[in-house]
């Protein structure tokens, strides 16, 4: 099957292109958000293919992948094709309304011809998706390994833009967890972090890594925190959990789906995640465990196999 999808959030294509189908990434000269073409940190297959606007009107394509919605639009421009009425089509809805929490009305709201896939159940309930035909497939993490050590007694969080995004990432919340425990934020756009929020560099130290550079980063970290307020379901908590990291999180959206009882502490209590960060970071054996039982659990919910095969069926679906 020839799938037509934009390189738009890199590690959840990053799975996604490990299917047995040929993947075509629209490029343009200047490599802009509808251009991007292959990742640059993230090892892809042969399989996907770069293919600039031009070539798409006569590219043989089965089914179109959408992630955003001007990209409806945009594939009737490139292809010549109606997205749902002339080619096959999906909606691949990656976050958590935004405008407000249960009123939101979905993009695609008003179409019945072009199903809304969303990466977790708590989405699905969340948004007013309408007219159109809804399903949910959970996030599959190509494993990275049990890469964790943990021999720096810090904790690891992993956000982009903290500053701009503020309390939706709950970078309010940092100088509260970093009273507990030493910080170290990974992230795009997480230079002076530490000032904004009055916190010495020791406390919170900030990286901007490549991704085949970070897994490593975050396992040699005792333990992960994720202060995310509201969000989807983030893939780095996923991530950290398949490292064999033991993790501490706030239990809003679909957090306390991810990660079970004996995987790490989940709590909406500040006092009860500093208690927990403390306990990790002073206990490497109770790290260690801990984060034994979050791989096990990240492996046997969201493995990639899983997560193929549920896109395969659905795909069928649409394009028979």
């Amino acid at each position: 099957m020839n799938i037509l999808i934009w390189h738009v959030h890199g590690s959840w294509l990053t799975s996604f292109v490990q299917g047995p189908h040929t993947y075509l990434v629209p490029v343009t000269p200047d490599r802009g958000p509808d251009g991007l073409g292959r990742a640059r940190t993230w090892t892809w297959p042969s399989s996907v293919r770069e293919i600039g606007p031009d070539e798409l009107r006569d590219a043989e394509i089965d089914l179109v992948v959408l992630q955003r919605p001007h990209e409806v639009e945009l594939t009737h421009a490139w292809t010549g094709r109606r997205p749902g009425q002339d080619i096959p089509a999906v909606y691949v809805e990656h976050n958590s309304p935004h405008e407000t929490p249960v009123d939101t009305r979905h993009p695609l709201a008003e179409r019945s011809d072009i199903p809304v896939v969303h990466v977790t159940h708590f989405n699905r309930l969340m948004w007013d998706s309408g007219r159109a035909p809804t399903s949910v497939i959970e996030h599959g993490i190509v494993d990275p390994g049990p890469l964790w050590t943990g021999t720096e007694p810090r904790a690891a969080v992993v956000v982009n833009e903290p500053v701009r995004r503020g309390r939706t990432t709950g970078t309010d919340l940092l100088p509260t967890f970093a009273g507990a425990v030493p910080l170290d934020v990974f992230g795009m756009r997480t230079q002076g972090l530490a000032p904004h929020l009055g916190l010495t560099e020791e406390r919170c130290r900030t990286f901007d890594l490549p991704q085949d550079e970070l897994h490593r980063a975050m396992a040699r970290r005792r333990v992960y925190l994720h202060p995310v307020r509201w969000t989807s379901l983030g893939l780095s908590l996923l991530e950290a959990m398949f490292l064999g990291m033991p993790v501490v999180a706030l239990g809003t959206t679909e957090v306390h789906e991810a990660v079970p009882p004996g995987a790490g502490v989940v709590s909406n209590r500040p006092d009860v995640l500093t208690d927990a960060l403390r306990h990790f970071v002073a206990d490497p054996a109770h790290a260690e465990h801990t984060g034994r039982r979050a791989r096990e659990a990240a492996r046997a919910r969201y493995g990639v196999q899983r997560f193929l095969d549920d896109w395969d069926r659905l795909m069928k679906e649409v394009t028979r």
